[in-house]
């Protein structure tokens, strides 16, 4: 059995922070300890912490602003767990996670692992549609928290864990905003360590509630593919590229009827299949008709925004220079 520190840093969130406390207590297995890592907040979570301090071994840091990557690097300083777990304060977790973890890593040596994300039955609509999208074939390739990805599995920081050891040969984060999860899950893996992922240690990711958040979210991770590339050129790979043909594919609708009627209905019959082909696959995996129709609308928002995110961002690499 293995002893775990979670480390959550929190930025102007003290009610999701709640949440998540609030789920850390109905966990199975209890030996963790939780660090709190406030990022210079003006509304600040302390009181949240004290809330639960009779109920979790937890400690409440308060510090300047420096982004999510380099608070987590300050809690990975300072915790005393074998593995230290990352979790986004927008997390729910439920009950028998560490008691999941814990017995997978008895029997699979993992230096760092990863667990999917999934919508609660209490989300609301929107949030279920935005879950969908985030993990559907038709957005996504279907690779988000998936084990077939070609034995290259990559943890994502809102549902992470690594040895101590990890942190301490490669540093921790090296970036902190615009995919600095990615770029250090990068350098675990080049640094020989063994990652994985463990299927059944999923997490109720809440994520954004408006198609405005949603997409300001997704142009956020378009740039940070690219920004990503500065470090790892060869990780931009033709999947990531998509959203952004995808994007040029449709706003070059506006311009086809002048110059062919034939491409332009070509072009809207492959929008329309791709609209159904979202709509019965949302309708077939949530089994709710709201559920799939938002799920076109978030689909959608998602492609157009990760899409010129990615596009805008290699523009301003490449004029900029590459190695600014």
């Amino acid at each position: 059995m293995y002893h775990y520190s979670v480390i959550v840093p929190v930025y102007n969130r003290p009610q999701e922070l709640d949440e998540l406390l609030e789920s850390l207590c109905r966990q199975t297995y209890t030996d963790f300890d939780v660090l709190i890592v406030d990022d210079g907040s003006s509304d600040r979570a302390e009181h949240i912490a004290e809330k639960y301090n009779a109920q979790l071994s937890l400690t409440y840091y308060y510090k300047p602003n420096t982004g999510q990557g380099f608070s987590r690097n300050f809690g990975f300083e300072r915790a005393s767990g074998e593995y230290l777990v990352v979790f986004d304060s927008d997390c729910l977790i439920p009950e028998n996670y560490f008691s999941v973890v814990d017995e997978y890593l008895q029997d699979h040596l993992l230096d760092a692992y990863g667990g999917p994300d999934r919508a609660h039955p209490d989300f609301t609509l929107m949030q279920k549609a935005i879950s969908y999208s985030m993990t559907s074939i038709f957005t996504t390739g279907g690779i988000r928290g998936k084990s077939n990805q070609h034995g290259n599995f990559e943890p994502r920081s809102f549902n992470m864990g690594i040895k101590k050891e990890v942190f301490e040969k490669t540093g921790g984060y090296k970036i902190t905003r615009m995919g600095e999860d990615i770029e250090f899950s990068i350098r675990i893996r080049e640094n020989g360590f063994k990652t994985g992922l463990i299927e059944d240690a999923f997490v109720y990711h809440k994520r954004r509630t408006s198609l405005k958040q949603f997409y300001r979210q997704l142009h956020f991770f378009g740039r940070a593919r690219i920004n990503v590339g500065r470090f790892f050129p060869e990780r931009i790979k033709w999947v990531h590229r998509l959203p952004a043909l995808f994007t040029i594919g449709c706003l070059s609708l506006l311009i086809l009827p002048f110059i062919s009627i034939l491409l332009f209905k070509t072009g809207l019959a492959f929008v329309a299949i791709f609209v159904l082909l979202i709509f019965f696959d949302s309708l077939r995996e949530t089994r709710d008709l709201r559920v799939a129709v938002l799920s076109v609308a978030t689909s959608f928002t998602q492609l157009f925004a990760y899409g010129v995110g990615f596009i805008t961002e290699g523009l301003r690499y490449t004029i900029s220079g590459k190695n600014k």
